[in-house]
């Protein structure tokens, strides 16, 4: 009980207010959220961002019992959904879902209005995924050595495509032309859905593209797939081989779909949506679901392990392009 004596008043005072600043505090965390969730992808409606975050989303509403918005915000290489999240992040409410190409592959392709390994910070990967070679299949390749062959004979080179210039399915071409003594000559899109087109046309004969992408496509006989970019099989593609077994492990790197925080976002919200991630995407349903669009589950490395993961992935993109002479857009 307070006292009036002397100086009595204000020591209390003092101790009433910071032991309410601590309930407050105690309160407050315990309480999140309070009110609905953004998740902003960095995609179309319908991608495989979308579908991802409207996973995420399920597992965050069942544990909390809150809304939860999925939000898509496409354009200017995801930027527009980053520069959202790192405006927003400081409430604890919004959040991104985002490949790891966002601070690998675009900031070292195209000059962007963030700090890829500052602005944002990676919770937890949701899915991995890699890419495929894919062929027209008016041309019969049904394998890595028919492309091969067919690469060395063509004397002006081998045009291919990829869904954007200066990213990985462009570097993984060249790449690959290197390994093989094939004069691979690029042909650049935005997207993957004309590029496509074009390859089902005859407008060139290869494409290094997204695994989800094109997954309808060689299911359904439309192109063939060769060979797939990643360590192991892909559950969706198992008779398709990797580069790796195939003898170029150096085409083997896998790319991720995570949910991503600001860095200013309170740290035990953070673990809070981390630990959900990784808890929902861990259940064998969920995992059925990202392998039916060409994914492979997500591994649970921490935030640290996920920044090495991406540095080096940096490192080893940036090195590609600079032996292909490419400069930012």
């Amino acid at each position: 009980m307070c006292k009036q004596i002397n100086r009595g008043w204000r020591g209390c005072l003092v101790t009433v207010l910071s032991l309410a600043a601590i309930s407050s505090t105690a309160f407050a965390d315990e309480a999140w959220p309070t009110k609905p969730v953004r998740l902003v992808v960095a995609g179309p409606a319908g991608g495989s961002a979308d579908i991802l975050a409207r996973l995420l989303a399920e597992g965050i509403h069942q544990r909390f019992e809150q809304p939860v918005i999925v939000e898509s915000k496409p354009g200017a290489s995801g930027s527009i959904a980053i520069r959202d999240v790192m405006n927003q992040g400081k409430t604890g409410y919004t959040f991104l879902v985002i490949q790891s190409g966002a601070v690998t592959e675009v900031p070292l392709a195209y000059k962007v209005n963030y700090q890829p390994f500052s602005d944002i910070k990676p919770l937890a990967q949701l899915s991995r995924t890699g890419l495929v070679l894919v062929a027209n299949k008016d041309l019969k390749l049904k394998n890595l050595k028919d492309v091969v062959k067919f690469g060395q004979a063509q004397k002006n080179g081998v045009y291919f495509a990829s869904y954007a210039t200066g990213m990985r399915g462009h570097t993984s071409g060249m790449l690959l032309g290197q390994l093989t003594q094939m004069n691979m000559q690029y042909v650049g899109y935005k997207g993957s859905p004309q590029a496509l087109v074009d390859l089902m046309g005859g407008q060139f004969p290869l494409m290094f593209d997204g695994i989800t992408t094109s997954l309808p496509l060689i299911r359904s006989g439309k192109i063939d797939a060769i060979a797939v970019s990643y360590p192991t099989r892909i559950g969706g593609l198992p008779n398709v081989p990797t580069f790796k077994e195939l003898g170029y492990p150096e085409l083997s790197k896998a790319g991720w779909f995570g949910v991503w925080s600001s860095p200013n976002t309170p740290e035990d919200i953070q673990q809070k949506v981390r630990d959900t991630a990784i808890e929902y995407f861990q259940k064998p349903d969920v995992q059925n679901r990202v392998r039916a669009i060409g994914m492979e589950p997500g591994n649970t490395d921490t935030t640290e392990d996920l920044r090495a993961d991406l540095q080096d992935a940096y490192t080893q993109q940036a090195t590609l392009l600079k032996k292909i002479n490419y400069q930012p857009q």
